[in-house]
């Protein structure tokens, strides 16, 4: 057995990572195989992790995007350390190149209604209109959106248990619209399970089973043209939707990272920045001494 191929057991067995994750890991680590070429795994020094980014930053490689493939990396020499007596990890101590800071994209109050404000003509515009709704409803990730059970959803409470990164459970809130959507959604979706009965997906497909992430984004990418909107709509739009929004109403960061299911309050903080983009437009277009755009 390759070392790659152990890791990624060690991975999934062990650590209990997804399979999103470990093909992310696979992806860096076969990276990491080409830039070292012909040099042995336990040869491989610092000055030579530190020109393998250099070449990858000069290529335009985004520093977050160099920043996971370094974590990738300490992960595996890590392991390598622990299991086969490598004499030491490379990649430990560098950083990668900052990146220039971008501000998620979100859409406004008015676009986010107008976008889950689906008609519902048939079966898949019903279930549609569920999965838009509990997207700017919960903030969930595309992933947790397609992994969501049935027997997770609690219309008593009026929650969902969902599993995020790092096999990580959180509960979070369904709003009203989301509980109606759902609700008419399941009365349905039984008419899809003829050839696969036992599916447990919420969400599923004309042939009975759970949807895929890439179907899931061409429908939003398709109900986004039909509502008037940017074809660029993506799902994570919608999870930065949530965030923004329920940050601007309550300004209670800490309850936006838990529903979000951020590890680092830090990576919630962003959309503070969001919330001071609309008091400065509020500020620009409402003070008699702000400059009028």
């Amino acid at each position: 057995m390759d070392l790659l191929t152990e890791y990624l057991k060690f991975l999934h067995f062990e650590r209990g990572l997804s399979s999103l994750t470990r093909e992310n890991y696979a992806r860096d680590i076969q990276q990491l195989f080409t830039l070292s070429d012909d040099i042995a795994l336990d040869s491989l020094q610092t000055t030579h992790i530190r020109r393998y980014i250099a070449n990858l930053h000069s290529k335009g490689l985004g520093g977050k995007s160099i920043a996971r493939m370094l974590s990738s990396w300490r992960g595996f020499f890590d392991y390598l350390m622990q299991r086969h007596g490598y004499p030491n990890n490379p990649a430990k101590g560098l950083r990668a190149p900052k990146s220039a800071k971008t501000l998620p994209q979100a859409l406004s109050i008015e676009q986010a209604i107008k976008l889950v404000d689906v008609k519902e003509d048939d079966l898949l515009s019903v279930r549609d209109h569920a999965i838009l709704e509990l997207f700017y409803s919960s903030g969930l990730r595309l992933s947790e959106l397609i992994n969501l059970n049935i027997d997770e959803l609690d219309f008593t409470e009026g929650t969902i248990t969902v599993t995020g990164k790092g096999n990580k459970t959180r509960i979070v809130p369904l709003g009203n619209h989301a509980v109606t959507a759902i609700q008419q959604w399941l009365k349905l979706r039984s008419s899809l399970l003829n050839q696969h009965p036992q599916e447990k997906a919420v969400f599923i497909g004309k042939q009975g089973k759970r949807m895929t992430a890439r179907n899931v984004q061409y429908r939003l990418k398709d109900w986004a043209i039909k509502q008037g909107l940017d074809s660029s709509v993506h799902p994570h739009m919608l999870r930065h939707s949530f965030a923004s929004h329920v940050l601007q109403s309550s300004g209670d960061l800490r309850a936006v990272q838990e529903m979000l299911g951020h590890a680092n309050i830090s990576t919630t903080q962003v959309y503070t920045h969001l919330d001071y983009q609309h008091l400065t437009k509020v500020y620009d277009t409402a003070h008699p001494r702000a400059k009028k755009k």
